[in-house]
């Protein structure tokens, strides 16, 4: 189904802190737009208010993109140009918008992204730890056991672990990292691109004890967590088996094959895609 001369959805990225990272094509774009689709009006307003732009506000969290979907996609069959916006950085991001987008593509309408600030880029940047290869898990779980159960499960993700967290609840999190990574260096980074930036980085007990001591957290927070280091007790030779002995491990305990590909795409950090690949090479081969 061809989008030509259809309506157009811009996904457009917004400033974390510093509006002067709005760059031209961002104010342009939320300019023409009929319409700004975000996650709080108040918040957006603010923004709109500092480069004096009027356009109509329609609230799309997670709690309402559901029923908004069809409206959007009409809007666009009609011509329009929609703007979606999360409150701060690059909206579909661990944001409602990648529903959105999902659905305008297979409508065949037409998408564009505008570039702008990301948190778990610039942490990864300011943290100066190697990131090579990466994984975004966004928020951990909020309970104690949960949090180290996961992080259990992302020990043998090769790379960087990038995760958000609150800046009352940094302390717990870091407790847990602590136990699960105790020889794995650890950046905090806080308030990207405000006044007060900052950077905490050590061996994560250390780091644990600095955030202790110190005045309370303040602003949100991304945590970069260092990847695999040699010898380290819970690396993935301790806490996980080879992903074809998961494979094989999983389909032996009767998982179907979709359920155990999207469990295990979750641990290693790799696309269900390919892992589903890989579950019918292994399932095809000869014992």
């Amino acid at each position: 189904m061809s989008a030509q001369g259809k309506g157009l959805l811009s996904m457009v990225g917004t400033p974390i802190g510093n509006l002067g990272d709005a760059s031209p094509r961002v104010i342009d774009a939320l300019q023409t737009a009929q319409v700004v689709l975000c996650e709080d009006t108040r918040v957006t307003a603010k923004l709109l208010n500092h480069f004096d732009l009027r356009v109509p506000l329609l609230r799309c969290d997670e709690n309402v993109i559901a029923q908004r979907v069809e409206g959007v996609l009409n809007r666009l069959w009609a011509g329009e140009h929609v703007a979606f916006v999360s409150d701060a950085g690059m909206p579909g991001v661990s944001d409602p918008g990648q529903r959105l987008v999902d659905a305008a593509l297979d409508a065949g309408l037409r998408v564009e992204v505008i570039p702008g600030p990301s948190a778990v880029i610039c942490a990864l940047v300011a943290s100066g730890l190697p990131m090579d290869h990466f994984f975004f898990e966004g928020f951990l779980p909020r309970k104690a056991g949960p949090r180290s159960r996961r992080l259990q499960e992302l020990a043998g993700v090769p790379g960087a672990l990038v995760c958000y967290e609150s800046p009352h609840r940094v302390a717990k999190t870091l407790e847990s990292i602590a136990e699960v990574f105790p020889r794995r260096r650890v950046a905090l980074v806080r308030e990207l691109t405000k006044v007060h930036e900052e950077v905490l980085r050590d061996v994560a007990p250390a780091l644990l004890e600095r955030v202790g001591e110190g005045p309370e957290v303040r602003g949100e927070c991304v945590l970069v967590i260092e990847g695999p280091v040699l010898g380290e007790q819970g690396s993935a030779q301790t806490h996980a088996e080879s992903l074809d002995e998961a494979i094989a491990e999983g389909l032996a305990a009767g998982e179907s094959k979709s359920g155990l590909a999207k469990r295990l795409a979750k641990t290693y950090g790799l696309p269900r895609s390919q892992v589903y690949e890989r579950l019918l090479k292994s399932e095809a081969s000869p014992n």
